[in-house]
């Protein structure tokens, strides 16, 4: 099973000089490529036959020049390639609908060099530390040290990134550990669907995400310590001082560059903190004794969307509470509902357990026990009251125990599907973010026939069989 994992590095301002200069080759490269399929997309679209494409490959000496790009000269040949291919790979990406076309890489603090087996190797040195040689016998930046904080084996490639200052290792290795036996969650809806409702009462967990709460699940909840409150409000306010100097700095000047370093270092402490968040609430929540865990599919990006401006019947603009959505929506990407979702996906698959999604809609204002929805029974962000029964619980608790009895009822229902993002969906489904077809559907149709182009395209692309111009 293939198992990613990122290390710390720490070469002397030498190598640091070196392999800034190396990952400005790369990005060289990558903009040349680009500028290179838009001038032959250009040029066959205007003055050459229909049916004629750009030649497209993964070559680069042709932006090797002793007069023009000297520096180019300096760098590893392989790390040269690399770069070629990374965007010839993208490229085929984009013709099959996979991504956007590759775009021009600006110039910032960030870089990044892709490194094949030819460049790098890792040696045990003679004090017993292990140490990554990069580079060729000829150009090479010797060895340079790294925090190893986990066991690893050997990669067949690696990324050397920077940012900040700060670099890092990152690469995928097999861990000599056989993931057949584990269950898809296909496979998982199929076995659930044979169990008892006792079974699934048991081992099923709904999981609310919230703002003032960030996860309950059940009776427990999972909050930010009162250390990463008091440390992210700090970095707020630093990052708000600083900003204020930044624009009285003049551009270009070291010291705007100064500001616009920390500004990111506390950007950087803020993620760091909401990263942490994530890896201990996602293994809490796996290592729990709940075998199916149920999350709402939140459409974070409509959440956080600006308001759109209201109008009376007189046509005159009335409020639509534009001002405070930027606070509500800072609150919401703050805690980082995707990032636990992820986490605890990769999780539970290696533990043999599944997660699944479920429809979002109402499950704030739904009552677990009796099932009555209304707007009214969320009297406030912590309390709930029903109005029908008057059950009476914490909001969070209630809907977690919502999303828990509609998983179950969506498992044992044998017409339900798993949709391409694992959300729970009865087949027959024609309402809200149901199947039906739609004015949606038909532009993703039309989508889909421009797709089938590109596939043309691309197969021509894959074989390298385009007409020259």
């Amino acid at each position: 099973m293939l198992t990613g994992i990122k290390l710390r590095a720490n070469p002397t301002p030498h190598q640091r000089l070196i392999l800034s200069q190396w990952m400005g080759c790369a990005r060289s490269i990558w903009n040349a490529k680009v500028e290179e399929e838009h001038y032959y997309r250009t040029y066959a679209r205007k003055y050459c036959a229909i049916g004629t494409y750009a030649p497209i490959d993964q070559t680069t000496a042709q932006f090797k020049s002793t007069e023009l790009t000297p520096w180019l000269n300096n760098c590893p040949s392989q790390i040269l390639r690399n770069s070629a291919v990374n965007w010839f790979k993208t490229y085929k990406k984009f013709m099959s609908g996979q991504c956007g076309r590759p775009k021009h890489k600006p110039k910032t603090d960030k870089g990044s060099i892709h490194l094949t087996r030819e460049v790098f190797r890792f040696d045990r040195c003679e004090d017993g530390n292990i140490r990554l040689f990069i580079g060729t016998k000829t150009n090479n930046i010797g060895y340079s040290p790294f925090k190893a904080h986990d066991t690893f084996q050997i990669p067949n490639s690696m990324y050397v990134r920077k940012e900040r200052g700060q670099y890092t290792l990152s690469f995928c290795y097999e861990n000599n550990v056989s993931d057949a036996d584990l269950l898809t969650p296909e496979q998982h809806l199929t076995f659930l669907q044979g169990v008892t409702r006792e079974y699934l009462e048991e081992y099923t967990q709904g999981i609310d995400r919230g703002v003032a709460i960030p996860v309950h699940a059940g009776k427990k909840m999972y909050d930010f310590s009162q250390g990463q409150k008091k440390s992210m409000s700090k970095s707020e306010r630093y990052i708000k001082r600083l900003q204020r100097r930044l624009a009285r700095q003049q551009k270009g000047s070291n010291r705007r560059a100064k500001t616009k370093h920390r500004i990111a270092v506390h950007h950087a402490k803020r993620a760091n903190i909401r990263n942490d968040f994530a890896h201990k609430t996602s293994r809490s929540l796996v290592n729990s004794e709940a075998k199916v865990i149920v999350f709402e599919a939140l459409r974070t990006a409509a959440m956080t969307r600006k308001p759109k401006a209201q109008q009376d019947e007189q046509g005159r603009y009335v409020s639509n509470k534009a001002k405070q959505k930027p606070g509500l929506n800072k609150s919401i990407l703050n805690v980082g509902w995707h990032l636990i979702e992820t986490y605890t996906k990769y999780k539970a698959f290696h533990a043999g357990k599944v997660v699944f999604k479920i429809p979002a809609p109402r499950t704030s204002q739904e009552c677990a026990l009796c099932g009555h929805t209304h707007p009214d029974n969320r009297k406030s962000q912590s309390i709930f009251i029903c109005g029908h029964c008057g059950h009476t619980d914490n909001a969070d608790h209630n809907a977690s125990m919502v999303i828990k009895k509609r998983a179950i009822n969506l498992i044992l229902d044998t017409g339900t599907v798993l949709s391409d993002d694992g959300v729970l969906r009865p087949q027959s489904d024609t309402g809200r973010g149901g199947m039906r077809k739609t004015s949606r559907a038909k532009s993703s149709t039309s989508r889909g026939l421009r797709s089938v182009k590109k596939e043309k395209l691309a197969t021509q692309v894959a074989g390298l069989e385009a007409q020259p111009l």
